[in-house]
This record gives structure tokens, sequence and C-alpha cells, in this order.
């Protein structure tokens, strides 16, 4: 009887945790305030951190680089490294929401500073005096 009610406890599984666990979000906290802030959808309405993780579930998820949509293929109690962590969920996110990311990913990582956009450069500021006549 002990052992089928230790089986029962590990199968349950805060979906907080599991989030955290799979690698979705740095900290647990993180986790449950996405959940709290209405980012974690299943079913298409809002889930709670406490909500108990059933395999084959899916799940909508909004971090802060991209959307999500996964299916739970296992429940991980405890955080791994990527490469193991993956294998515990199926990402089910649509080829166009992934491709946006990718673009903003890009255009975030490039450095370049868009022109028109910010800081007068030096030669600017030159002809900005010479019309004021501040030379």
């Amino acid at each position: 009887m002990k052992c089928m009610a230790e089986a029962e406890k590990s199968e349950k599984l805060r979906l907080d945790k599991y989030l955290w666990s799979i690698r979705l979000f740095k900290t647990r906290r993180l986790a449950t305030d996405a959940c709290n802030a209405n980012k974690v959808k299943y079913e298409g309405e809002p889930a709670k951190p406490g909500k108990n993780v059933h395999l084959g579930d899916i799940y909508e998820v909004r971090t802060e680089g991209r959307k999500w949509v996964i299916k739970v293929t296992g429940l991980l109690h405890n955080r791994l490294k990527y490469s193991e962590a993956i294998k515990y969920y199926a990402d089910l996110t649509p080829p166009e929401e992934i491709e946006k990311a990718k673009v903003q990913a890009a255009a975030f990582f490039s450095g370049k500073r868009l022109s028109k956009i910010g800081r007068p450069t030096k030669k600017d500021r030159r002809d900005l005096d010479n019309f004021m006549g501040w030379e």
C-alpha cells in the first residue's frame, strides 16, 4: 500500500516546477509569476502555478523571447541540462512563430543601431550648430 501511495505522489508535479525543470524559465519564481500573469494557458484558459501536470497535456507558454506550444511527454521533477530536459516535452510551436522569434533575436544581437534613431552623429551635431548659428 505504501509503495502505491509513493508512486501516486511521484506522479504529481506542479506546473511551475515543470516549466522550470524543462528550462523554459530561468527560475521557478519566474515560472510562477508567468502563470499568475496569465502567460501560461491550458486549453485556452489561464493555468495556475499549482496545477498538476499530466502526460499529454498541451500548454501555450509566453516567455520573454517567444511563444511556445508544448506537449508534455514526460514528468521531470528536477532540473537537468538542456540536452536532457528537451526529451520531456514536444515543441508544437507553429513554424511562423519560430521564424518571428529568430528575426527578433537577429535584430537584437546584431548590435546595429537603426538609422535615424538615437543620438545624433558628430556630423549631425555640426550641421545643427551651423544652422542655429552657434559655431
